[in-house]
């Protein structure tokens, strides 16, 4: 969680008859991440995303899920969000918990995450867009109209949401990234 990865990961030596530093390839993420820090080591790679090529991780199955969630379902959130902010998400298989030795008493599922950040497709910058989105999910039984009071103000967040199009008591987790990407610009041009 400490470790600086562009420190690390640009130490590439060139030939020795060249010492200016290679651009160096982009590295793949391997691991399995124990449930109770998976967000904060997945988010702590996200800052680093520029460094990274591939992230392929096995978690515990509704964690799995919950990256991987779409718009509208109930396991869509900040996580979910997030993480196809950053990255292509595929589900590539599950596993029982007899498929280890000793068992566990959760299913666990691999996951491959292809590194293809959306902030210029989308037209936000992740400095601004990030807490955006924390404030957005905050509370998940709330509208995002209620979320977003603690930011802006309700003539603002209505404005922005008839912009995008979207109804007054819409809440974060019904929305796809291009349009919550939509609010967050038109709430940030007032």
């Amino acid at each position: 969680m400490k470790l600086d990865f562009r420190t690390v990961l640009h130490r590439t030596i060139g030939p020795l008859d060249d010492l200016r530093p290679l651009k160096p390839a982009r590295a793949h993420v391997i691991g399995n991440l124990p449930y109770y820090i998976t967000s904060d080591i997945l988010l702590r790679l996200f800052e680093f995303h520029d460094q990274f090529d591939v992230i392929v991780i096995m978690v515990q199955r509704e964690v799995a899920d919950r990256i991987a969630a779409q718009p509208g379902s109930r396991d869509y959130g900040l996580l979910s969000a997030t993480s196809q902010l950053y990255t292509s998400v595929e589900n590539l298989f599950t596993l029982p918990p007899g498929a280890f030795s000793p068992p566990p008493k959760v299913h666990s599922s691999v996951l491959r995450m292809k590194v293809a950040p959306r902030f210029d497709e989308l037209q936000v910058k992740p400095a601004e867009f990030i807490p955006f989105l924390k404030t957005a999910f905050a509370m998940k039984r709330k509208t995002l109209m209620n979320n977003l009071k603690r930011n802006y103000s309700e003539e603002q967040i209505r404005a922005a949401l008839r912009q995008a199009g979207l109804r007054a008591d819409v809440r974060a987790e019904a929305l796809a990234l291009e349009q919550t990407a939509a609010v967050f610009r038109s709430i940030n041009s007032f």
